[in-house]
């Protein structure tokens, strides 16, 4: 190995290689390791979209890698219920079910306690995996027959080749180019390198490939798309827009493109869609966090996937070691529309004081938080717990009532128990479900209430508009009623959540106690509007459990359009 950490071999190539983009980046080798900057870097091969915020790191031979950082909701550590998000798609593929998960980023983002993620804003290039690698070692890697012609290419020709996404290579092959990134990055006699790179406690941050979390967290909007609103939707631009943001099938016909030629996406990130399906860092499961390891999970689709398919939930499986069925033999992947893009990790725990820390934060976080949270659910929740353990007891007692007859009675006095302690359990289920639709249908009916107030008030004020027109003496009333509208908006605003919530954690229960949670209430005597109320209810929680989606937007203009000419007479 060389100094610089490339490989030897066609060291001419090399040269000139690195000379040719020296002389294309206006950006100076002290800038490229400067961190977000407030306005905007110069424009280079490696950054052609440049924008406000990009995080820039060097590479060998004034070659730049470009990340983008993404918070994450809540704070500290541990963070609290806001991290929990909604990943897949309850309409697309087999492998895309709905799961909830805790979003965590891997770097304090500042002294507000907050955390953010960090990844590569363009998907890895030629040219970067040349500048770290060497051209000999892109050709040896490489199946792509066009891929032999780069050392033949010159000028523009050359540029645009190099800014194609890294395909046709092996998992094996983008490992190692991100371990000798690392060992340049890391190379004690230049310190400078690292001077960009995000830090836990002083400790930089290492390259690694995203989480498949992390990276349709980023797909889908991130932060700023959860406080939207828009977060669960299916993409994160109009899908009539596609073209302008990804190249697919529709427009690319199978062939990669450059980096940053479409649109950017949410969060400025290129190309996150289409052009090369990437690599995570995850095996593949059937539902990401359970099921069957595979082989590597890919993400964002490709050239080869129709515009109609796009989304952010879209996940397929890279088969890293493949049985060749012709030949009758394994070999290892490289897929012509198969990339990666990186991002930027740290170890949970980097220094004692740190784990400390975050020891100290889990006491208060296991006794309160980590009970609502997706593993709390399964693993701390009392009732879900007791449930598994006593449907775990059942067949050891048969097994141990056929091993020893003489403790059949005893035995079966406990399987008694246990039988009563379920029953218990199950009632418990039915009355939590129940009350908690219960609590949603107050919710409910004061929503209707203040729709009401509100469109009678909307009325007074354009007539006490009307009068003011005529005399000042009416501003008193106008300024009046605009500020019982706004009270009633923003309690309007608090009904609407305390609805939300109610039927996003009775989604969380089964069917069969939904059901009787509405059995029981429409069973009683309720008067008009309330019957009203349990109607929207019943079919915005049923959409609910099917989509794993609140649309708060269209439930009020159902209540709205439901109580419009409401009367309770």
């Amino acid at each position: 190995m060389s100094n610089d950490g490339v490989r030897p071999g066609r060291r001419l190539l090399a040269v000139m290689f690195f000379l040719f983009f020296a002389a294309a980046c206006v950006l100076s080798h002290a800038v490229s390791i400067t961190a977000a900057l407030a306005e905007a870097p110069p424009q280079t091969p490696f950054n052609p979209k440049p924008a406000e915020g990009d995080l820039i790191l060097p590479m060998p031979g004034d070659a730049q890698m470009v990340f983008r950082k993404v918070p994450v909701p809540g704070s500290g550590f541990w963070g609290d219920q806001s991290r929990i998000i909604q990943i897949g798609d309850a309409a697309g593929g087999i492998f895309e079910g709905l799961q909830r998960t805790q979003i965590s980023g891997s770097f304090p983002s500042g002294p507000d306690g907050t955390w953010e993620l960090v990844m590569a804003k363009y998907e890895l290039t030629r040219g970067q995996f040349v500048a770290v690698m060497g051209m000999d070692a892109l050709l040896a890697a490489s199946g792509d027959p066009e891929d032999q012609k780069l050392p033949t290419l010159k000028g523009r020709e050359l540029r645009d080749a190099l800014m194609m996404p890294l395909a046709y290579v092996g998992h094996g092959d983008v490992l190692e180019f991100i371990r000798r990134y690392n060992q340049w990055l890391f190379d004690p006699a230049h310190p400078e390198r690292v001077e960009a790179m995000p830090r836990v406690d002083e400790a930089p941050g290492f390259m690694r490939l995203p989480t498949e979390d992390e990276w349709e967290y980023c797909a889908r909007g991130g932060l700023v798309a959860i406080q939207a609103g828009t977060f669960d939707n299916g993409l994160p631009f109009p899908a009539a827009e596609a073209n302008e943001f990804a190249w697919h099938l529709g427009n690319a016909k199978h062939q990669l493109r450059p980096v940053g030629l479409r649109k950017p996406a949410a969060g400025g990130f290129h190309d996150l869609f289409g052009n090369a399906q990437e690599m995570t860092s995850g095996l593949f499961r059937p539902e990401i966090w359970q099921g069957k390891p595979g082989g590597v999970a890919v993400r964002g689709g490709s050239v080869s996937t129709p515009p109609a398919d796009l989304r952010s939930a879209l996940r397929a499986e890279l088969d890293v070691y493949a049985w060749n069925v012709d030949e009758k033999k394994v070999e290892e992947r490289r897929s012509f529309n198969t990339g990666a893009r990186l991002a930027i990790g740290a170890n949970v725990v980097v220094t004692s004081a740190q784990r400390t820390r975050i020891e100290k934060e889990y006491e208060a976080y296991k006794a309160d938080l980590r009970r609502t949270m997706p593993v709390g659910r399964t693993l701390d929740n009392l009732v879900s717990q007791a449930s598994v353990q006593i449907g775990s007891a059942d067949p050891i007692i048969e097994r141990l009532i056929k091993e020893n007859p003489g403790l059949r009675e005893p035995l079966g006095a406990v399987q008694s128990t246990l039988e009563k302690a379920r029953e218990r359990l199950e009632l418990a289920q039915r009355e939590s479900a129940r009350s908690l639709a219960q609590d949603a249908a107050r919710n409910g009916v004061n929503l209707s209430v203040y729709l009401s107030r509100l469109a009678r008030l909307t009325d007074t004020l354009a007539l006490a508009k009307e009068l003011a027109e005529t005399s000042s003496r009416y501003q008193e009333q106008v300024a009046a009623v605009e500020k019982s509208m706004a009270e009633l908006e923003t309690a309007l605003g608090e009904q609407m959540q305390g609805y939300k919530d109610k039927i996003g954690t009775l989604g969380e229960y089964e069917k069969a106690y939904i059901d009787f949670a509405f059995t029981e209430l429409e069973a009683r005597e309720m008067t008009k509007r309330e019957r009203l109320v349990m109607k929207l209810l019943k079919g915005h929680a049923e959409s609910f459990a099917e989509q794993r989606r609140a649309d708060t937007d269209l439930w009020l203009e159902e209540f709205r359009k439901g109580f419009a000419e409401f009367s309770d007479s």
